[in-house]
């Protein structure tokens, strides 16, 4: 079981959990494994978020490159999937992100990105954690000439805002935008982006303050992108998180368009351009229902992945697949980019609304869902191990299942739902999820698991 990494990264509340020595330690251990079979400096680039603590955690983590000789680039504020593509484009040995995504400000995190932009694998997260925690190598540092030194990108964004242009074929004039940036790292390149391609632009939470990153804002907390685009006469809204790895949109008449729609949306469109890599889509097993039904319905087939767009990736891989990404807004185009991108998704989105010429909300109203319910249980750390352990926790789960598996005619199964329970990869929590046509059903049987899981695991 890993013991720094979740499901994105390292995380935890900074200066507790995430302090300036782990931090250090971590690009050390980074820089160490990576100068084992390289004859020459390393160059690592460094991002990171609006979060207060992000300014400390960047100069620890610095520390511990140069003191193993890296040399280090600094991107400054800028997102996730930008320092993943300039990792790339800048022919660095590595990039890594300061970020806790769509955690509150007092939370942080650092993500870890290889020379082709791609996260860095499962074995390596191990081998840092080994060397982190067990001192499993002796590490011997450099000294005099030997270190390494610290520069700043002078291009950065404008790189990242110029790979992101050629990615669609023409340009957005004529369109009405609402982006929420979630007073993070979005908002030192959203406005210039969407302006850039010739969208009329209207930017929300764009003042990022140190304390204030996903704060009533962002993908997580949409209800007043939704007001302010019905009032505004918005084309479409779109909602990022701090790190601008998601993003979740909004059609002109304020309807809520998660991941699931987006993945429909961009599939059929890709598909019907011939561009959709084997007629496939992968999503995750919280994908709702009615994606499955409308994706079998257009003959595109699904592969169903662990939540984690680490996971949802990996699938994509070994498929060699192009379009794949999470219901919580995580969407990958794997022509385009390595990884999650919030900006790259709205502006294809949006070139999908310039091509059809037609309202967001008819593109989008190809799907139909099913009801979904999703409680968090707060556990402790040891409550969540043990989730899958727990034979009374266990029991309820399977008696909700056969609640939710309709009748049976002719020897076939109607399912009238489905449960999802699982703990969280990034926080203290387990997710109890139903699905089905009866909403206020599934709302009982939700709350049921919940109150059990919380009188056994918390």
């Amino acid at each position: 079981m890993a013991r720094l990494f979740g499901t994105d990264g390292v995380r935890g509340v900074a200066n507790t959990e995430l302090t300036c020595e782990l931090s250090m330690q971590i690009g050390r251990a980074v820089a160490f494994i990576l100068s084992k079979d390289k004859n020459k400096k390393l160059k690592i680039l460094v991002g990171k978020d609006t979060r207060l603590s992000s300014d400390m955690l960047e100069c620890a983590l610095i520390s511990g490159c140069c003191s193993m000789g890296a040399n280090v680039v600094k991107l400054g504020v800028i997102s996730t999937p930008a320092v993943a593509y300039l990792t790339k484009h800048y022919a660095a040995d590595a990039g890594i992100m300061i970020s806790a995504s769509h955690n509150p400000f007092e939370f942080n995190g650092i993500k870890v990105f290889k020379y082709d932009g791609y996260k860095i694998s499962e074995d390596m997260e191990e081998e840092i954690e080994n060397i982190v925690l067990d001192r499993s190598e002796e590490i011997k540092l450099p000294s005099c000439e030997n270190l390494g030194v610290v520069t700043k990108a002078k291009n950065a964004k404008d790189d990242y805002i110029a790979h992101l242009k050629d990615t669609i074929g023409h340009d957005l004039s004529g369109l009405k935008v609402a982006i929420d940036c979630s007073n993070g790292a979005s908002f030192s390149t959203a406005e210039k982006l969407f302006s850039a391609l010739g969208a009329e632009c209207f930017v929300l939470s764009d003042k990022p303050d140190g304390t204030n990153i996903n704060k009533g804002c962002g993908s997580t907390h949409i209800e007043n992108l939704v007001d302010f685009v019905k009032k505004h006469d918005i084309d479409a809204g779109f909602a990022f998180d701090g790190d601008a790895d998601r993003c979740i949109a909004i059609d002109e008449k304020g309807n809520v368009l998660d991941g699931d729609y987006i993945l429909a949306i961009c599939s059929s469109y890709m598909r019907s351009k011939n561009k959709l890599a084997k007629n496939t889509v992968v999503g995750t097993v919280m994908s709702n229902m009615g994606v499955y039904e409308f994706l079998g319905g257009n003959s595109i087939n699904f592969v169903s992945s662990k939540v984690g767009d680490k996971y949802v990736l990996m699938d994509m891989l070994k498929g060699g697949f192009n379009l794949g990404g999470e219901q919580s807004g995580h969407i990958i185009f794997l022509d385009h980019a390595t990884t999650g991108d919030g900006q790259l998704t709205a502006i294809q989105l949006l070139s999908i609304i310039k091509d059809y010429k037609e309202p967001f909300s008819k593109i989008a109203s190809i799907l139909t869902k099913y009801p979904q319910v999703m409680v968090n249980v707060v556990v402790c750390a040891e409550g969540k191990k043990r989730l899958d352990e727990d034979s009374i926790v266990q029991s309820e789960i399977k008696k909700v299942e056969s609640e939710l598996s309709g009748k049976k005619e002719a020897g076939n199964s109607h399912k009238e739902g489905r449960v999802l329970v699982r703990a969280s990869g990034t926080e203290p929590l387990i997710r109890v999820m139903l699905e089905g046509k009866d909403l206020s059903k599934i709302k009982n049987m939700a709350n049921r698991l919940a109150d059990l899981i919380k009188a056994r695991l918390s």
